[in-house]
């Protein structure tokens, strides 16, 4: 159905009145941007589900980085179908003259779960984050850690054609960077900084005396958690918003008796990219990397190895290792603000310059 200037209106009342109920605020001007207004991740996904309420329409949270104000997302509701998400989304302007930095997610979520993480981070440097393809549903997500690389390295080219380079990737996003770094370095181009955050390789490519700890560190989790949820009431044998989002994470598959709150949803796109994604972490064995990797290890160990160093020191010319506070999960959601320092020091280090 064609776009008439009476839908656009109609649909441009309606999200006001959602908007303001969801921020809390009014009155909201068409052409005001969501996070200026004060919105973040969280906000956005409870936005969408409202959105959904009034138009039945299910889109991924983070179309609101394509769509930041009443005005455009009108004209993204009456299209007959969702945009395509761009590999790449300015997360945060800089300035002109310093060299991008590129930031890849982790499974299951998208680029909007940087949100809280770059209010701290401090840095010139214009910030773009590498969004996994195929959780618009419009394309198919890329099958293999190599294709997700090329995916995002072919974009990277058309912001910056050569280095230096400065990627950081979360859990998933970590393999996604240190494949992309792979490429650079076969042509012949410069890597200033590869920071990997909390990312390891699929448990059956770490060392074995590693992978058998981890299997029973599991083992028992997974018991203590079956006899917690023997004990308790039929309505708290849910798991909580926080373990969804870890275990997706975690690149495991949500039980069927989870029960996320609202603001935990995710579209059906998002769950069959993270799907593809979990099948690709499974088949990707790392190569050696013949530079620098600056990895950032959560202080809690939840579903990966208690150590990086024995897992990537041997695949990595250098390696260097930090802890900040809080789990897989904690670190970005409940502790952004320290791992926000680190970062800010590692670009600091890395460019030469004063954040």
């Amino acid at each position: 159905m064609p776009m008439t200037a009476q839908s656009v209106s109609g649909t441009t009342a309606a999200l006001t009145e959602i908007w303001e109920r969801v921020l809390q605020r009014s009155p909201i001007g068409v052409d005001d941007n969501f996070f200026d207004l004060g919105g973040d991740s969280l906000t956005a996904v409870t936005l969408f589900l409202e959105i959904e309420k009034f138009c039945g329409r299910r889109l991924p949270s983070v179309l609101i980085y394509n769509a930041p104000t009443i005005s455009a997302l009108a004209h993204e509701l009456e299209r007959p179908a969702t945009s395509r998400l761009a590999p790449l989304i300015q997360l945060r302007a800089g300035s002109a003259s310093a060299p991008p930095v590129f930031m890849a997610h982790g499974l299951g979520g998208s680029v909007i779960d940087f949100h809280s993480l770059l209010t701290f981070i401090k840095t010139d440097n214009p910030i773009y984050g590498m969004q996994a393809r195929g959780i618009d549903g419009v394309e198919d997500p890329s099958e293999t850690i190599e294709a997700m690389a090329r995916y995002h390295l072919d974009a990277i080219r058309e912001i910056q054609p050569h280095g230096p380079y400065y990627l950081i990737g979360y859990s998933l996003g970590g393999l996604v960077c240190i494949e992309i770094a792979q490429r650079l370095v076969a042509d012949g181009d410069k890597v200033a900084l590869l920071s990997m955050i909390d990312g390891y390789p699929f448990r059956k490519y770490i060392p074995w005396f590693q992978r058998l700890r981890l299997s029973t560190r599991l083992a028992i989790n997974k018991l203590a958690v079956a006899i917690g949820m023997a004990a308790a009431r039929p309505d708290q044998r849910f798991l909580s918003p926080a373990q969804i989002r870890a275990q997706m994470s975690a690149g495991r598959k949500i039980s069927s008796h989870s029960e996320p709150s609202p603001s935990e949803l995710v579209t059906p796109a998002m769950e069959h990219a993270a799907d593809v994604a979990k099948e690709a972490l499974k088949k990707y064995h790392p190569r050696y990397y013949p530079g620098a990797v600056r990895f950032v290890r959560a202080q809690i160990v939840t579903d990966f190895p208690a150590n990086p160093t024995p897992v990537w020191s041997h695949l990595v010319q250098r390696f260097d290792c930090e802890t900040v506070p809080g789990d897989h999960l904690g670190m970005i959601a409940s502790h952004p603000e320290d791992l926000a320092a680190v970062i800010s020091r590692q670009l600091t280090e890395a460019t030469g310059t004063k954040c």
